[in-house]
């Protein structure tokens, strides 16, 4: 850290300790049933996380999906919607699942009942306490220090202790080592000692144009085009995955691109491919003519810990194992 970087460090100290204070206070409050956690008509399952993003959520809740409708469920996702990226995923990966898009997640929850699901998926819920929920995931990225400092000085919306609320944690990792993982695994059970563990790796699953259909893979030098949080776990994803040089052309987090945007990255690109993520492919492909060639790198989910246990606690969570739903 530079002097610059020290110094705003030093100077967010105060708003950091009075965020911190915020989120404490607002969870003692609902774990003492001053604000009441409001239950929704159908079983809740939330996937969240502590930080502001790159754990790999949304993927881990298209897998849930499958998992559920594989055993008979007819699931719904409930999001926010913010840049309205997940929405679109989730619609484009799981067609039988319903997509709720609110910010009030009871609401969603009340929707997909009435549209009959059976379950629901929150994508982004573990700080959404005013819904009561049956099974809460949190997921924590090995790419992402941890624990780690919260708001505005850092990643982090909450403290370390708020995993105590989980039920399971999942390690994600991209790039990290298993000894990494294994590190934030210790870090997290000292504070929610009674919470499944879970470990998933986030995998290439091959190569797509922005339409979502098959492609191949680049040759040569690209441009890496990355609205996501931590976009240098995706850049550093392409450095194992391809051969040439990999540069990284970064956006905010859910940026809600324009065609300005596109022609941006054509000049930028300057010949190269570009490849993106499927987050930003599903709001990119309205601008496909005023980008150079351009590829996506589709990410699947792979489970290397703790999958049958998952699963097993994601179908009673929903209503019991599948031979006990067919009853």
């Amino acid at each position: 850290m530079g002097p610059a970087g020290y110094a705003l460090s030093v100077a967010t100290l105060p708003l950091e300790l009075c965020f911190r204070a915020a989120t404490l206070g607002r969870a003692a409050a609902h774990r003492r049933g001053v604000f009441e956690a409001r239950a929704a008509p159908l079983p809740v399952v939330s996937v969240g996380n502590l930080t502001v993003g790159g754990t790999g959520k949304t993927p881990l809740v298209g897998w849930l999906v499958r998992v559920l409708v594989k055993a008979g469920y007819r699931p719904a996702v409930a999001t926010r919607g913010d840049g309205g990226d997940e929405s679109l995923l989730h619609a484009r990966w799981n067609p039988e699942a319903s997509v709720h898009v609110c910010r009030n997640r009871l609401r969603a929850a009340r929707a997909a009942a009435d549209e009959r699901a059976d379950v629901v998926v929150l994508d982004d819920g573990f700080q959404h306490l005013r819904l009561a929920r049956d099974l809460d995931l949190v997921l924590l990225a090995a790419e992402q220090r941890f624990p780690g400092p919260t708001l505005p000085r850092g990643p982090y919306r909450e403290t370390p202790g708020a995993l105590g609320r989980a039920d399971w944690i999942i390690v994600t990792r991209r790039v990290a080592s298993r000894a990494t993982v294994a590190l934030v695994e210790a870090a997290a059970r000292a504070r929610a000692p009674h919470a499944g563990i879970a470990h998933a790796r986030l995998t290439p699953r091959g190569w797509q144009d922005l339409e979502g259909q098959p492609a191949e893979a680049p040759s040569g030098d690209v441009l890496a085009v990355a609205g996501v949080a931590g976009p240098e776990a995706f850049s550093a994803l392409l450095g194992r995955a391809l051969e040439g040089r990999v540069e990284l052309l970064p956006f905010a987090d859910h940026h809600r691109y324009g065609r300005a945007d596109a022609e941006r990255i054509g000049q930028h690109a300057a010949g190269r491919t570009v490849v993106v993520t499927e987050k930003d492919a599903v709001k990119l492909r309205t601008y496909a003519r005023a980008l150079p060639d351009t590829r996506v790198l589709a990410l699947g989910v792979e489970l290397e810990r703790g999958a049958d246990e998952l699963e097993g606690a994601l179908l009673r969570a929903a209503g019991g194992e599948p031979q006990e739903k067919a009853r």
